[in-house]
């Protein structure tokens, strides 16, 4: 995912930035012809949710010599009782590329692995 994607999704999820600025940046690095795989693969939580809240909501034009497409929003504001499962695949999103040590010790990474094995193993006595 792209640094000024992420920003935006950071701001969403901060609230300083507001739905239909989210789906717009987000769209355009879907939809837009530097939207590689991984960045389609990364965003497709928040795509799902816009998709879901208000099919169309964002309108696809052509580009005037180029491939790829232009990316308008719809005349209609995102529906505001969808916004909280907006935020909530934005930071699924975030989240998702998070390494250990990146906010979590890598004790609490270790302590998390011991906990798992420990209730395989109580699981199956």
């Amino acid at each position: 995912m792209t640094s000024p994607v992420r920003d935006v999704l950071e701001a969403y999820v901060a609230g300083r930035v507001n739905a239909e600025r989210l789906v717009i940046t987000v769209t355009s690095a879907y939809y837009g012809r530097d939207g590689g795989r991984g960045t389609r693969d990364g965003l497709g939580p928040v795509i799902e949710v816009i998709d879901r809240a208000s099919p169309g909501i964002v309108e696809l034009g052509t580009v005037q010599g180029g491939a790829g497409f232009e990316v308008r929003l719809a005349e209609r504001p995102f529906p505001k009782q969808w916004e909280g499962e907006l935020r909530r695949a934005a930071e699924a999103v975030l989240h998702a590329g998070e390494r250990p040590g990146k906010g979590e010790s890598r004790a609490t990474v270790m302590g998390r692995i011991i906990a798992a094995v420990r209730r395989l193993f109580t699981a199956s006595a």
